[in-house]
C-alpha cells in the first residue's frame, strides 16, 4: 500500500494545483488522474477554446471587415483544420507544463481511476492494469464536473455534440443549433461564426448569459446579431430529430411551435457533479440532492480527513474558482489561516466579441439586496484606444452602493473585458471605494481607461461622456 500525506483524486485545475500547493507546504502528495494531467480545462475545454477563438477572430476579420485595414485580397482561403491543429499544440503545451510540476515538486502521478473504500483509503483501477491501495491522512476530491445529458438528446459524436465532441471537430460543420445561451454554448457561436457557419442559439431563459447582467445580454446578443448569429431567448426546445442531413430541433416560442435545421446540434445546457462511483456513499461524505459535495469554508467534507474542491462542489463551475478553493484547501490541512473565498466576487468571463466579464453584483441583485445603488457607466465609443482598434462596442458599469462609494460588482461588454475586470476585483477585495478608482491615474491612451472614467461617472459625471 502506498501512504501519503496528501493524495489528491482528479488531477484539473483543482486538483493539481491542490497537490502543489500541499508540496510547497512540506506534505508528501500523490495525484490520482483518470485520463489528462489538466482535466477538461487544459485538454478540452477553456485553453484550447481560446486557440481556437482566436483564430475565429482572425478569420472574421478578414471575412468581413478587412477594407476598413486597408487590407484587400482575392480568393480567402481559411484552414480550420490548422486552427483545430494550433488549439491541440496549444494545450498540449501546458499539460506537458502540469507534467513538469509535478516532477519539480515529488508529487507522485498514479494513473488511473479511483475510488475511496475507507476515510484515509483510496483503491486505483490502474491503467496499465490491476489494483493499487493508497492511504493518506487527507484525502482531496477533485473529481470535478460533466456535461448534463438531456434523454433523448443524447450526443453521438456526428449529429448531436457535447462540448467535448465540439471542440475535437477537425472541420466546421456548415451550420449548428446550439442548445444553452450560457458561456459555452455563446463561445462556440462566436467560433463558427467566424468562420460563416450558420449559427442558432436556443435559450429557454428570457436572455442568452442568464446569470449575467440582463443589460449586458442584450449587447451581447445584439453583436451576435451583427456577424449572422439568430439568437432564440426564451425558447424552449422540445426535441432533437436526427436527419439524413443532420438535425432537426424543435422549438416552442410565444407564437408556437417551429422547427430548426442544421448540419449539428451542440447541447450546452449545464454540468453535473462527478460524484458517482468514486466511493461517497461507502464512506459517508454528504451530497446535496444535485449531487454536489457540500464541504464548508475550509473545503472540508462531513469526513474528517475528507476534502473537496471544484466543480464537485457545485459552488461556481470556473477553472480559477478550482484553483483558488485548491489552494485554501491545502493551507487548511497544513494548519495554515487562509483566506475565506466569497464566491459572489469572484470574476467570471464570457471570451465572445465582444468579451463579457463580470464579478460581484449585478444591479438588479443590489437592489434587491437592500442596497442604495449608484451606478457609473461609461462607453467604449468614447475612448481612444477602442476606436483605434476598431472595436468599440460596448461598455463598462460599476455598481456601487451611493452611501459610502463601495464597489459592489461591475460588469464589462467590450474588447478584453476579462483582462480590464481585475482591477476592479483587487480594488473591491482591498476595500477601495470607488471614488479611489477614479483618482488612480491611467495611462492614455489604453482601454484601462474606460474604468476610470465609468469610477468619475459613480461619483457625478465622467469627462468624456
Amino acid at each position: 500500500m502506498k501512504q501519503f500525506d496528501v493524495v489528491v483524486l482528479g488531477a484539473g485545475p483543482g486538483g493539481y494545483v491542490a497537490a502543489i500547493k500541499a508540496a510547497q507546504l512540506g506534505k508528501k502528495v500523490g495525484i490520482v488522474e483518470r485520463e489528462h494531467l489538466g482535466g477538461v480545462c487544459l485538454n478540452v475545454g477553456c485553453i484550447p477554446s481560446k486557440a481556437l477563438l482566436r483564430n475565429a477572430e482572425l478569420a472574421h476579420l478578414l471575412r468581413t471587415n478587412a477594407k476598413e485595414f486597408g487590407i484587400s485580397f482575392d480568393n480567402l482561403q481559411l484552414d480550420y483544420s490548422a486552427a483545430f491543429k494550433r488549439s491541440r499544440q496549444t494545450s498540449q503545451r501546458l499539460v506537458k507544463g502540469v507534467s513538469f510540476l509535478m516532477k519539480k515538486n515529488n508529487i507522485e502521478v498514479i494513473s488511473g481511476e479511483g475510488k475511496l473504500t475507507a476515510p484515509g483509503k483510496l483503491s486505483v483501477s490502474l491503467t496499465a492494469g490491476g489494483e493499487e491501495e493508497v492511504e493518506a491522512k487527507d484525502i482531496i476530491l477533485a473529481t470535478g464536473a460533466h456535461a448534463t445529458v438531456i434523454p433523448g438528446m443524447e450526443p453521438d459524436g456526428e449529429k448531436i455534440l457535447d462540448y467535448r465532441n465540439a471542440i475535437l471537430l477537425e472541420a466546421l460543420p456548415k451550420s449548428a443549433v446550439i442548445i444553452g445561451g450560457g458561456a459555452i454554448g455563446i463561445e462556440f457561436a462566436t467560433v463558427w461564426s467566424g468562420y460563416g457557419v450558420e449559427v442558432s442559439v436556443v435559450e429557454m431563459l428570457p436572455h442568452i448569459l442568464p446569470n449575467e447582467d440582463e443589460e449586458a445580454a442584450a449587447e451581447l446578443a445584439k453583436a451576435l446579431n451583427k456577424r449572422g448569429v439568430k439568437v432564440y431567448a426564451g425558447t424552449k426546445v422540445k426535441g432533437v430529430e436526427r436527419t439524413e442531413t443532420g438535425t432537426r430541433v424543435l422549438i416552442e416560442r410565444e407564437k408556437g411551435e417551429e422547427s430548426l435545421e442544421a448540419e449539428v446540434t451542440l447541447v450546452a445546457v449545464g454540468f453535473k457533479a462527478n460524484s458517482l462511483g468514486i466511493g461517497l456513499e461507502q464512506v459517508g461524505v454528504e451530497t446535496d440532492k444535485r449531487g454536489f459535495v457540500m464541504v464548508d469554508e475550509r473545503m472540508a467534507t462531513n469526513v474528517p480527513g475528507i476534502w473537496a474542491i471544484g466543480d464537485l462542489t457545485g459552488k461556481l463551475l470556473l477553472a480559477h474558482t478550482a484553483s483558488t478553493m485548491g489552494i485554501i484547501c491545502a493551507e487548511n490541512i497544513a494548519g495554515e489561516q487562509p483566506r475565506k473565498l466569497d464566491y459572489r466576487m469572484i470574476p467570471r468571463a464570457v471570451y465572445s466579441t465582444p468579451q463579457v466579464a463580470s464579478f460581484g453584483y449585478t444591479e438588479a441583485q443590489a437592489k434587491e439586496a437592500g442596497f442604495a445603488v449608484k451606478v457609473g457607466r461609461f462607453n467604449f465609443q468614447a475612448n481612444g484606444k477602442a476606436l483605434g482598434l476598431g472595436e468599440y462596442q460596448g461598455w463598462t458599469k460599476i455598481i456601487t452602493d451611493e452611501k459610502y462609494g463601495e464597489i459592489l460588482g461591475a460588469v464589462i461588454v467590450g474588447p478584453e473585458a476579462s483582462e480590464l475586470l481585475p482591477e476592479l476585483v483587487l480594488a473591491q477585495v482591498n476595500e477601495l471605494t470607488v471614488e479611489e478608482v477614479a483618482r488612480s491615474v491611467h495611462a492614455h491612451p489604453t482601454l484601462s481607461e474606460v474604468l476610470m472614467e465609468a469610477a468619475e461617472a459613480a461619483l457625478g459625471g465622467a469627462i468624456h461622456s
